[in-house]
């Protein structure tokens, strides 16, 4: 006899998964949050996100901090790092990279909040740096600094 789990439904976690060709062919998995009622901060860090430059193709490189207070969901962490891994070959400005994670995040698992930081490394000599937050954290969470350092260069 088999025994139903929050983890039953995965289809990802525990098999050989190949990394989606793009960002829109990627699957975000969810679980029940077994904790819900808490207020707490969950904090998933990428700091090797690439994806591509729209008009050159040269590739473009990332650190990027996911801050979010769960609801009823937590995003299962396997899928997404292969979802984060889609945006290798896409082509889109950081700007839209950045924003098209969080977007997928919160269609996908509908936190309490969330925010993201996607620390840019320069590109023409320029680094672009993009935040975006659903609103201001709830009352009383916890939310430590995202503890990337602003681009300094060689100085």
């Amino acid at each position: 006899m088999t025994q139903e789990t929050i983890y039953s439904n995965l289809i990802q976690l525990g098999s050989t998964s190949t990394l989606p060709e793009n960002p829109e062919a990627a699957i975000l998995e969810r679980v029940p949050n077994p904790q819900q009622g808490i207020s707490y901060l969950v904090r998933f860090t990428a700091p090797e996100f690439t994806s591509l430059c729209p008009i050159t193709g040269q590739p473009d490189f990332a650190h990027l901090v996911l801050d979010y207070l769960p609801g009823d969901w937590l995003v299962e962490s396997k899928s997404l790092k292969l979802f984060l891994g889609s945006f290798r070959n896409h082509g889109s400005f950081h700007e839209d990279c950045t924003i098209k994670v969080a977007r997928r995040l919160i269609d996908c698992i509908s936190p309490q909040w969330l925010r993201i930081g996607g620390y840019w490394y320069p590109r023409g000599g320029m680094p672009i740096d993009v935040f975006f937050q659903t609103g201001d954290p709830p009352k009383g969470l916890w939310v430590p600094e995202q503890g990337v350092a602003p681009y300094r260069g060689r100085g």
